[in-house]
């Protein structure tokens, strides 16, 4: 799979793994929303400042991000490998907001409990029919 297919098949993914390292040096996994955003290699999520991982990435920045298909008989998954910023400046949460944010940030964009998580890749594992496949970014 080439890059192109690649960010082609998260594009159409409606939820995203975050990993993320924590204090004891164990891996931490949660379900998000889709990436708000994809410009090539990077993915921005919005997420709450007070989140432990905001914690945990402006600790350790190293991450990764899953997407998943299953179909009847097939499934696809890709594992993205890279790191993540917390971007708390205004220009990139003013960028990144949409109007329904509204209901979980109730200060709107200004809220200071309202960030975004740029995720910067680094490579991919793509799996499909008991296949690996390493891409680069």
């Amino acid at each position: 799979m080439d890059k192109a297919a690649l960010l082609n098949f998260i594009a159409k993914r409606k939820t995203a793994f975050l990993a993320s390292v924590d204090e004891r040096g164990y891996p931490v996994v949660r379900a998000m929303l889709a990436p708000r955003k994809i410009d090539g290699d990077t993915l921005w999520f919005t997420t709450n400042t007070s989140s432990k991982k905001v914690r945990q990435y402006t600790e350790n920045s190293r991450a990764c991000v899953y997407f998943y298909r299953r179909g009847l008989i097939r499934y696809r998954g890709v594992c993205l490998f890279g790191e993540m910023e917390v971007c708390t400046d205004q220009p990139t949460k003013d960028a990144i907001w949409r109007a329904g944010d509204k209901m979980f940030y109730k200060q709107g964009v200004t809220d200071p409990d309202y960030c975004v998580l740029k995720f910067k890749c680094r490579s991919a594992e793509y799996y499909c029919d008991l296949k690996v496949e390493t891409i680069e970014f």
